[in-house]
């Protein structure tokens, strides 16, 4: 005989039945909200990963293809091995043009890193219109990078240009020629990059200053440590990680300099400036030698990667 249950109960299940029932729909809802959050993140993720498909990798290993081939404005593309490898190692101008690139970043990697610690250190006080001045600093590397260009070709002008101008008032008779010299013209653009970068280097110091606790600063005043012993020892190791942050980013930018080199100088005079960017768009752009410039382009890439890896080992290293 079978006994009902009694309303609102639910009768006991027998040994060796099925899952519940309810256990398994709450696994059904579990499993939906994680395929919908799945699905949610996905949609947000996928616009900003097909723009990064389409225009950067894509076209990374269209170049580390056609790296391996033969392929001009006039001809198809056709397999050549290692012949643009080898072609590039016997290029007086490939040399030329690593020498200037890694000159320019041996220039414009440790003044501006100086320079953009030097002013946070400066600005990060508390001062009324203290503002206006982090604004005046950081408003160069917002502007025109054409309009940068030419103002500091008219300052550098051997003849005219105002910096000429002021170091004959001070007695130099023979002042350098600056973007018109062989021996001048790159340390012209590392002075312009320099001047137009350091703001932007300068506030990313300034955000890792303020990060940093006063009571650091007061347990050292209590210790009896001067201005000197608290910057050493309580400042640069606090600002490790922005300062490693920056030197990574300043070095990439440095080896990838191109606009301003091209706008300022051209790669001139002669092959005075002439970087390895710009020697990429020469090859590839102006001669049509897409492959030989796609072999530069991965040359120019491992260069980098080799130094960020090492930059990453040396940081791992001092934090262990």
């Amino acid at each position: 005989m079978t006994s009902l249950a009694e309303p609102g109960t639910r009768a006991a299940e027998p040994a060796g039945a099925p899952p519940d029932r309810h256990r398994n729909g709450q696994r059904m809802r579990r499993g939906a909200l994680r395929r919908r959050s799945t699905l949610v993140g996905w949609s947000f993720i996928l616009p900003n990963f097909l723009g990064f498909a389409l225009f950067t990798l894509v076209p990374v290993v269209a170049a580390f293809l056609l790296s391996f081939m033969n392929w001009d404005a006039y001809n198809p593309p056709t397999w050549a091995g290692v012949h643009n490898f080898v072609r590039m190692l016997n290029d007086q101008s490939f040399w030329v043009a690593l020498e200037n690139t890694a000159l320019y970043a041996l220039g414009h990697v440790p003044i501006t890193l100086a320079l953009s610690l030097l002013l946070a250190l400066l600005l990060n006080k508390k001062l009324k219109g203290i503002a206006f001045f982090r604004v005046a600093i950081f408003f160069p590397y917002i502007s025109s990078l054409v309009a940068v260009a030419i103002v500091w070709n008219l300052l550098f002008n051997p003849s005219s240009g105002p910096i000429n101008q002021f170091l004959h008032l001070i007695g130099i008779t023979n002042p350098p020629g600056w973007t018109a010299s062989t021996t001048w013209a790159l340390p012209a653009v590392i002075i312009t990059s320099v001047w137009k970068d350091m703001g932007y280097y300068m506030v990313l110091f300034l955000a890792g200053l303020q990060a940093i606790p006063q009571e650091y600063y007061e347990a050292a005043s209590v210790d009896g440590a001067n201005g000197w012993q608290k910057f050493w020892n309580v400042t640069v190791p606090s600002l490790r990680p922005t300062t490693f942050f920056v030197l990574v980013m300043l070095s990439i930018s440095s080896f990838k300099v191109f606009d301003l080199i091209f706008v300022m100088t051209g790669g001139g005079p002669g092959r005075a400036t002439l970087v390895l960017s710009q020697l990429i768009y020469q090859d590839g752009i102006l001669n049509g030698q897409f492959g030989y410039a796609s072999a530069i382009s991965l040359a120019l890439f491992l260069i980098v990667l080799v130094i960020t890896v090492f930059q990453f080992r040396l940081q791992q290293r001092r934090e262990n």
